[in-house]
């Protein structure tokens, strides 16, 4: 069905609405109504819509109807339904299968779902880095990793199968998910000498599942001109052994001196190499999304200049996921470029900038995050403040300036407590009749204090499930049992004082794959023997709207996504489990048995070769 036509049969479907208002007013202004207002217009209103529908349904059959199993909308106003029709890219009727029989049409495909499956609106991944995504499946994976050997082990490996002289690069190792500390270590974290053997003829850099720390062996150090004088760039730290020489580990804005060597090093290959590699990264991107059911990418920081190049993109029709962007550069770039880059909707939905990014401090893991009191376990630091404040102050000078949204990354008690501030001030300067929806990337720790300042001004706190229980293990360990009890992954807090929640992965800090962070979300449960501080889990049905609608919501996009409602886009994912009721402690296995992206099927497990099922 083509858009015209969709929008002459909504256009109708408005007008109904509209003189069922204007019936309603004069109903009211007479003296002895029969019957109520409010039921003389919801009787108008449905016997005007079924006539709608019929009529609507008679002329336009649908391209596919969904039905059978269960059928979650996310819509308050009719949450569950038996079936679902769609047409031109978009949701054009649900409702029960008697209902949805005049839309049946000789081409109409009929997805029959098992009584065990269950649909729900396409998810949203609510904060994560698209094109990392795709690059961390083209490097070293280290995240499953247990011990400092293993790594050292891999390392290795990939060097007898590397040319002399290029790079090894890596990312996802975590030093506090080992089974053992390396030895010799500072602060816990290894020294290179172990990296050095396994790889003397490669410069090595991995980063940290964080991306807040990387690791380089000395190849890589001496190419980065990196020694013992080296001094550390403000907002960063390089560690040192006993005798002042760097063992290899960088922390927050220190790995840039290794990494500008390498991005260095990249740069000298050909143009046509480097598109082929973000194609590439585009695609695998795409592909990971897809097969567990996120059909939106909420993108956390992006470079003008790869922006422009996803711009095109989207322009051409070759995004396989709709992009809702950041983002992330030069503050002077930012507001010579981002009017013209800025765009809504771009590409048939699929490419959308209204957002800028930045990151006021670092991540708790690597002992980063901006903390109000120090670090338990490293009582001579409080982390480190990444950015300079009056950066970030002029960034929200800025969006009011281009009517964009400020997306802060805090995750410290103290950067979550000055990105409010900040936001309290600037929004003030300018009061807006509706939100602005500015947003707090991950909020993961907070004084309690200002947890009910997100629902009073508005602010998104845009946090990740899967975060909470991959980090408990060592969380205690940074803040005490009291701070992390009062202030950590405050969910349930949000929520009850009025804040927006929304959900991801921090892909590729963690797997892209939702359903782990939705059950985190729901149970708060670690292992067998741990559940982290369980009373500020959410419900299972605030877990899913914090993967569909709300996060819709905190992007402005709740009336184009999120739920499954009449003239919203046709995203559905169709799930093996019923979300609502399976075992909680098994929400995290779920499998996607189908993706529908614009009313188009882009994943079909069904269709997958048995040993990729």
């Amino acid at each position: 069905m083509s858009t015209q036509v969709y929008e002459t049969a909504m256009s109708l479907f408005r007008k109904t609405r509209s003189r069922a208002h204007s019936f309603s007013q004069r109903i009211s202004r007479t003296k002895r109504p029969l019957i109520s207002t409010p039921c003389m217009l919801s009787y108008f209103l449905i016997v005007s819509i079924f006539s709608v529908q019929t009529v609507f349904a008679q002329s336009f059959p649908a391209e596919k109807i969904i039905q059978g199993g269960t059928i979650l909308t996310m819509d308050p106003s009719r949450p569950n339904v038996e079936a679902v029709a769609v047409a031109g890219g978009r949701i054009i009727a649900t409702g029960t299968m008697k209902e949805l029989a005049p839309y049946v049409g000789p081409e109409t495909q009929i997805i029959e779902l098992t009584a065990d499956q269950m649909a729900l609106p396409g998810l949203i991944e609510g904060h994560g880095h698209y094109l990392g995504l795709g690059e961390s499946l083209m490097m070293l994976r280290l995240a499953d990793v247990e011990t400092w050997e293993e790594l050292v082990e891999r390392v290795a490996q990939a060097a007898e199968v590397t040319p002399p002289g290029q790079w090894i690069i890596g990312r996802g190792w975590h030093q506090s998910k080992w089974k053992d500390v390396p030895q010799p270590n500072v602060e816990g974290y290894p020294t290179t000498d172990l990296l050095d053997q396994a790889a003397p003829n490669h410069p090595v850099l991995l980063t940290h599942a964080s991306g807040h720390m990387s690791m380089a062996n000395g190849y890589a150090m001496r190419l980065a001109g990196v020694d013992e004088k080296t001094t550390p760039p403000a907002g960063g730290e390089i560690l040192h052994d006993e005798a002042g020489k760097p063992i290899g580990i960088f922390r927050e804005t220190a790995q840039n001196l290794i990494s500008r060597v390498q991005v260095r090093d990249e740069m000298r290959a050909s143009a046509e190499q480097r598109l082929q590699r973000i194609e590439r990264a585009v695609e695998l991107a795409g592909q990971e999304c897809l097969k567990h059911g996120i059909t939106s990418f909420q993108d956390a920081g992006t470079s003008l200049a790869e922006l422009r190049w996803l711009r095109r993109q989207a322009l051409a029709g070759k995004l396989p996921v709709r992009l809702w962007m950041m983002v992330r550069d030069d503050m002077n770039a930012i507001e010579s470029d981002l009017p013209a880059l800025k765009s809504v909707g771009l590409g048939n939905d699929f490419f959308t900038l209204r957002a800028i990014k930045l990151s006021i401090d670092g991540a708790l893991g690597p002992h980063g995050a901006w903390l109000l009191e120090p670090y338990q376990d490293l009582p001579t630091s409080v982390g480190l403040n990444t950015i300079p404040v009056e950066t970030v102050e002029r960034a929200a000078e800025l969006a009011l300036q281009f009517d964009c949204q400020l997306c802060v990354h805090a995750i410290g008690d103290r950067a979550n407590r000055v990105t409010l501030d900040i936001f309290e001030k600037a929004l003030a300067s300018q009061p807006c009749p509706t939100s602005r929806r500015w947003r707090i990337e991950h909020a993961q720790h907070l004084a309690p204090s200002d947890i009910p300042r997100f629902g009073q001004l508005g602010v998104i706190a845009s946090m990740q499930g899967i975060h909470c229980t991959s980090d408990a293990i060592f969380v205690i360990q940074r803040l005490g049992n009291l701070r992390a009890k009062n202030g950590a992954y405050m969910w349930r807090s949000l929520v009850d004082s009025g804040a927006v929640v929304t959900n991801g992965t921090d892909a590729p800090v963690e797997d892209i794959n939702p359903f782990p962070s939705l059950q985190a979300t729901i149970t708060r449960r670690v292992n067998e023997d741990l559940v982290f501080f369980p009373e500020q889990a959410l419900t299972r049905e605030e877990a899913l709207r914090s993967y569909t609608i709300d996060c819709a919501y905190s992007a402005f996009e709740e009336s184009l996504k999120g739920s499954l409602t009449p003239g919203k886009l046709a995203d559905i994912v169709v799930v093996d489990r019923n979300l609502l009721t399976c075992p909680a402690e098994t929400i995290g296995e779920t499998q996607v048995v189908m993706t529908i992206l614009g009313g188009q099927i882009v994943y079909n497990s069904n269709e997958l070769p048995n040993n990729l099922r």
